[in-house]
């Protein structure tokens, strides 16, 4: 089972890599709720996290976390503790602290441009979570982290974006004949060019036909034939001649 969840992280991963440009060292965005979820089920983040998803991880949380930790008093003590020790990030709401769940919604809202992974037990900010494209989702079910697949929003955004960079070859010439019709563009410019044959001609093709042997007369041939066969005949004369000798 841990090997078939390594290799859904890994996919998932890859998603986020390819059409979003996230990177390593991932930074893990978590809220109070993980914290106490993972000190409940005896989860080592530090240790556990980077196994899971592969590569080296900054964990981080934000001010408004803390302090909404500190409010919740003793019930959420080891949480607290645990979130300390992971990197603050600068929110917006440095003088006026908001809850932990709107001040992380805020931090991904706009385009995610940090490529923060969210982690939390909250079930509300999950589901907001779900709505918005580029933000990875970890939680914690059955004593072990999971790695959210991409959220219907960020395939539909990344179907629309290759579909726009792959336009069918046939709509690629509707769009250059309108654009010819309108003006827009000169013909000349997208008409291709012949290529020229590099060198000369083939200088086998520039040689002159050799003529056909003259043929020689026919009563010429005819005197060769009867010397011929006058040999012939007084080649066999002399033969018998010695025979009968």
């Amino acid at each position: 089972m841990k090997i078939k969840r390594q290799k859904t992280a890994k996919k998932v991963i890859s998603f986020y890599r390819y059409n979003y440009g996230f990177r390593e060292p991932f930074q893990i965005l978590l809220d109070g709720t993980f914290c106490q979820a993972a000190l409940k089920n005896k989860i080592q983040i530090k240790e556990q996290m980077p196994k899971y998803l592969m590569g080296e991880i900054h964990l981080c949380t934000t001010n408004c976390v803390l302090k909404e930790l500190e409010s919740l008093g003793k019930e959420l003590y080891g949480a607290k503790l645990i979130a300390q020790r992971f990197q603050v990030r600068n929110c917006a709401h440095l003088k006026n602290p908001e809850g932990a769940s709107a001040c992380l919604l805020s931090m991904v809202k706009n385009k995610n441009v940090h490529h923060y992974f969210v982690a939390t037990q909250d079930q509300q900010l999950t589901m907001k979570i779900k709505k918005l494209p580029e933000v990875p989702l970890i939680y914690i079910i059955q004593n072990t982290m999971v790695l959210e697949k991409p959220s219907p929003k960020s395939i539909a955004q990344v179907s629309l974006l290759h579909r726009d960079l792959f336009v069918p070859v046939h709509q690629q010439q509707t769009i250059q004949h309108l654009k010819e019709e309108k003006g827009l563009v000169k013909k000349s410019e997208f008409q291709h060019k012949k290529r020229k044959r590099k060198g000369g001609p083939n200088p086998l093709s520039c040689l002159k036909r050799k003529g056909k042997p003259s043929q020689q007369p026919t009563e010429e041939k005819k005197q060769k034939r009867s010397r011929k066969k006058r040999r012939i005949a007084h080649s066999s004369a002399t033969s018998k001649e010695t025979h009968q000798v």
